[in-house]
């Protein structure tokens, strides 16, 4: 009897039903990743992931400073029309950056290449500006379908995105079995995902014209300029946040490239992706349906400290099991499912799993920092953290040569670093409950 009620219990908490939605489709479109990994790792090999991982840091990189984060905004504002204002000034802007860096790339190709030493991924440079463009559409309809609770529609489209994706890589593979045909695939699903997105956000708004937004006019409407100062702290903290903690996850695969080739970024794209399944199966269904709930609780000034300490206790207890068993056999594993020649990414994987696991567990706590007004510090945060964690890389790279220690002392650091950070954010939502929050 008691079983049941808590059964029931669940399906009555909205924000549970929420999670459970996301993740399942989570859960679905990383299952289809896991059917076809076996698979795919053997028809590509180490050198070509590498290559792929490359292209994926640099668009990782670039992908904040798209539409300067204002994406973001779209959950917050108490009324629609206002979020829908938002969708076009961020369009706006991803537009005109987009074509920024395509002629930033077209007059310094050669330049940009010998500085980063990528001249693998030469002939697909200028793929992405496209691909900016399309992430930017991206960010934006899934922020509006995360406002409108938009969940189980988010979810199918993960799921038709990753069937998709993966059919491709296996099917081209079998013709073309070379890391153009990954970055092909990568940059055309890329593109999928953001108009399946697109046209769900677009049928979300015409589902919902009728409840009409009377919060503002036409003629009470800011112009974008005021709207853009109004969440100006998105583009001054969030953005460079942001910008440097994809530099901060892309770095090891550059610099691992630099250091040791392209067959050991191999190594740590596969370990990294496994070690991201967790993430996105659970912390980040966890984080989406999190961010509109805690959003709604500073505007109604419910406390936010309790809400905060049950997600993330729930994602440390969560987390424990699978990032357990990598770092127990993480080598033997991955020797088994992805073949003899990928061992060593499981012994990258043991390290990468300790900072993945703190990393997963602060999830909650990062979906909090805007609601608390914490983004110059999350700036000032990620600044020192990728400085800690690049003298990490160099140190296992130029001082001991040794490509496990590098990881190793990598993922440390980045462990450390994200349990300082739930220790903040902590204490400061204390704060801001008590309405006492400086930062």
């Amino acid at each position: 009897m008691r079983s049941i009620k808590i059964l029931n219990n669940y399906k009555k908490n909205k924000f549970i039903r929420n999670v459970i939605t996301l993740a399942s489709g989570t859960a679905a479109a990383q299952g289809i990743n896991m059917l076809f990994s076996p698979i795919i790792t053997r028809i590509y090999g180490p050198e070509a992931f590498g290559i792929l991982g490359v292209f994926v840091s640099i668009i990782s990189i670039v992908t904040p400073i798209v539409a300067l984060t204002y994406p973001v905004a779209i959950v917050l504002p108490k009324s629609d029309s206002e979020a829908k204002r938002l969708i076009r000034l961020s369009l706006y802007i991803s537009l005109a950056m987009s074509v920024i860096v395509y002629l930033i790339l077209s007059l310094f190709e050669v330049t940009i290449i010998k500085m980063l030493q990528i001249d693998s991924i030469t002939p697909f440079l200028l793929f992405i500006p496209i691909v900016m463009l399309c992430l930017a559409s991206q960010q934006v309809a899934t922020q509006w379908l995360l406002r409108k609770k938009q969940f189980g529609l988010t979810a199918k489209i993960v799921v038709a995105q990753s069937l998709i994706v993966n059919s491709s890589k296996l099917s081209l593979g079998l013709l073309y079995p070379i890391s153009a045909t990954l970055i092909l695939v990568t940059s055309i699903g890329m593109g999928i995902h953001a108009v399946m997105l697109s046209i769900g956000a677009r049928i979300t708004k015409t589902n919902q014209e009728q409840e009409i937004d009377t919060s503002l006019n036409k003629n009470q409407k800011p112009p974008l300029l005021m709207l853009a100062k109004k969440y100006c702290d998105f583009p001054l903290y969030r953005g460079p946040q942001e910008f440097l903690a994809a530099l901060s996850q892309s770095m090891p695969i550059l610099l691992l490239t630099y250091l040791f080739g392209p067959a050991v970024a191999g190594f740590y794209t596969l370990g990294k992706s496994i070690l991201g399944l967790p993430s996105q199966l659970i912390g980040k269904a966890v984080g989406d349906v999190f961010y509109p709930r805690i959003a709604e609780a500073s505007h109604s000034n419910e406390k936010i400290t309790k809400l905060l300490r049950k997600a993330t206790t729930t994602l440390a207890a969560v987390g424990l099991f699978p990032f357990g068993v990598i770092i127990m056999f993480g080598p033997v594993l991955f020797s088994f499912v992805f073949g003899s020649e990928w061992e060593i990414a499981g012994e990258y994987a043991r390290w990468i799993a300790l900072w993945s696991y703190a990393l997963f567990v602060s999830k909650p706590c990062i979906n909090t920092i805007p609601i608390i007004s914490a983004q110059k510090f999350h700036l000032y945060y990620t600044f020192v953290n990728i400085i800690f964690r690049a003298i990490a890389l160099i140190l296992g790279g130029f001082v001991f040569n040794n490509d496990i220690i590098a990881v190793a002392l990598f993922g440390l650091t980045g462990a450390f670093f994200s349990v300082l950070l739930i220790i903040f954010t902590l204490n400061k939502s204390e704060k801001f409950d008590r309405g006492s929050f400086v930062i």
